[in-house]
């Protein structure tokens, strides 16, 4: 039926953003680190890693991934912990619209501010599957602090407990 897929025209990542993406023009890359985390469900807290990407196709949306592993003592990887992706919409009235999804069944909806150099978001909505785990709502900052470090700090309120602090990372641009 098909003999062959067109070619798409255009590169994945334009040389110009969209002029709505201003705001978090530094956001865009791929940035590593590392983290703590904990909740009150939890047995202990944990080290992770992280690793998060921003990027555009050109339009006024940045495509968003991020997967993180629990590291040991070491820093060495043990398995993997989180991963998810999504998109922002950046509005312009200077709001941005979240949408992350997750492989564990979970989807936020957000909504929140760009500030100077802080991204701050909070749950619209949450979606699961029939066996996910029960998510009430989130908090997510994203700051750029010194030149080339992200700082994000994640707040949860699952499984019956209130929203709550349930990740730190300190994550520094990627240069490879």
């Amino acid at each position: 039926m098909f003999d062959a897929v067109p070619a798409y025209p255009y590169s994945d990542q334009p040389r110009e953003a969209h002029p709505l993406l201003a705001p978090v023009l530094g956001l865009l890359g791929t940035w590593r680190g590392r983290g703590r985390g904990g909740y009150p469900t939890l047995d202990a807290d944990f080290a992770y890693a992280q690793e998060v990407t921003f990027s555009h196709d050109g339009r006024p949306f940045l495509h968003y991934e991020a997967r993180a592993w629990l590291v040991d003592a070491d820093d060495a990887p043990l398995r993997p912990a989180a991963r998810e992706s999504g998109w922002w919409r950046l509005r312009p009235d200077g709001r941005v619209e979240v949408l992350i999804t997750q492989p564990t069944g979970i989807a936020e909806i957000m909504a929140g501010t760009v500030d100077g150099t802080t991204v701050a978001l909070a749950t619209e909505g949450v979606a699961l599957t029939p066996t996910a785990k029960k998510v009430e709502a989130t908090t997510r900052r994203y700051t750029l602090t010194e030149p080339g470090t992200l700082d994000f700090v994640h707040e949860l309120a699952a499984v019956g407990q209130p929203l709550q602090h349930h990740l730190t990372a300190r994550l520094h641009r990627a240069t490879a």
